[in-house]
């Protein structure tokens, strides 16, 4: 019956109708959400998703929580710093994320190489309104060399923080004027734009972090001493493109152009592209046109009833641009005023509630809506384990939600 309910027939030669049922039902085995279907492994669970959202450090690792079972921090410290199963990289959007390695290239081609000429263009216009350089040419002149000079000294030292590398080359003190005139200017010293530059080029990477799981400071190694050959060879940005939307297909499908324009970072021509190049067939997704991979329009297999508890910026519900049909009315409660989501309590493909942590520790949640008794005692199940998962460690997410904010109450 679920099948019939979420499929339209085509009639008249017309596009196939995905409802909202049939959405929801991919989640729980696609994102490795529901009883039977979770990952192996962190690397597993990272491809699955494409990516891991890393913003916020936490995030990777209850993502990971949430889809692997019997995993903990110290499982997927070793695929990130060890076995470098996975990297953390900038990606889609000009976000971080963590991606398994053999992907790094595809990402790497497709967004971040974009992502840094734009970026370069940026920062030297504002070191040159900063007075570093006469004009635009010298202040690139001045970028590149801080940046060689950086690149040695790290290379030099094998791994190394930012305040190290400072000390290396006094250049990276540089202060930039930022908004001047303004309640909010600022002059930060440039080292922070610097070392994103590099690591936007493919020539650095983002290694342990200074302190716990929950810190966003990270030493800082050359791409080649991290990863065999490092970022060097990788496709061409069209092979490349195309190689990522229909990993995206594959995970988040159905889902419209502009879905996946948003969560690419992409132009609407660059996207079209890509779709056109993977040959997606569209679908009906109630009055507007998705797509699919070929050979993708079949009904998902059913599985079993399931809750999950996924974290702040978790890549299930950052994956599409619109978001009610899984989302519902709970936009106000569930996200920030600038589009980022907050902790969230899942059921069968849509959010039901959410969840937080006062200074205690242990997990509270509050449902939005009334799930029944026996998704209810799923919920209270998994709130324990995460309870228990987290031993006391109280996660503050980067982006707080108003629901997350109140639960979080002592």
């Amino acid at each position: 019956m679920r099948a019939r309910q979420a499929y339209g027939e085509a009639k008249g030669g017309g596009m196939l109708r995905i409802g909202v049922d049939e959405r929801r039902a991919r989640l729980g085995r696609r994102h490795r959400l529901g009883p039977g279907c979770q990952a192996a492994d962190p690397i597993e669970a990272a491809a699955a998703m494409v990516a891991l959202h890393a913003t916020d450090p936490a995030t990777v690792h209850l993502s990971v929580g949430a889809r692997v079972p019997g995993s903990d921090v110290a499982g997927t410290e070793r695929a990130l710093y060890e076995d470098r199963g996975l990297i953390r990289m900038l990606g889609m959007r000009r976000t971080v994320f963590v991606v398994p390695t053999p992907f790094a290239p595809i990402v790497q081609a497709a967004c971040t190489d974009d992502i840094a000429v734009k970026q370069r263009k940026l920062l030297v216009k504002h070191l040159t309104e900063a007075g570093v350089a006469a004009d635009v040419e010298a202040s690139g002149q001045w970028l590149r060399a801080v940046e060689e000079s950086t690149a040695t000294a790290l290379a030099l030292r094998g791994s190394a923080t930012a305040q190290e590398l400072s000390a290396d080359e006094p250049r990276l003190r540089t202060r930039l004027s930022m908004a001047e005139g303004k309640t909010y200017s600022a002059q930060p010293y440039v080292t922070s734009r610097v070392l994103f530059q590099l690591a936007a080029e493919g020539r650095i990477v983002r290694g342990r972090p200074l302190g716990t799981w929950l810190s966003g400071q990270h030493q800082w190694s050359p791409a080649e001493d991290w990863l065999p050959g490092g970022l060097v060879e990788r496709p061409a940005v069209d092979e490349a493109r195309v190689t990522l939307a229909r990993a995206w297909l594959s995970s988040f499908g159905p889902g419209t152009a502009a879905d996946l324009q948003w969560w690419s970072g992409w132009t609407a021509g660059q996207t079209k592209k890509a779709l056109a190049a993977v040959e997606a067939v569209p679908v009906d997704l109630d009055g507007q046109v998705g797509y699919v991979l070929p050979g993708d329009e079949a009904p998902e297999i059913p599985i079993e009833p399931w809750v999950a508890f996924l974290p702040g910026l978790d890549p299930t519900p950052m994956g599409w641009k619109e978001r009610g049909w899984y989302l519902g009315a709970h936009k106000a409660k569930i996200f920030d005023n600038t589009g980022n989501i907050g902790p969230s309590i899942w059921a069968d493909g849509r959010i039901v509630g959410g969840w937080g942590q006062p200074e205690s520790g242990e997990v509270r949640y509050e449902l939005l809506e009334d799930v029944g008794t026996e998704t209810h005692d799923l919920i209270e199940s998994e709130a324990a384990r995460w309870t228990t998962w987290l031993a006391g460690v109280r996660v503050t997410p980067r982006f707080r939600s108003p629901l997350e904010k109140h639960l979080s109450q002592s």
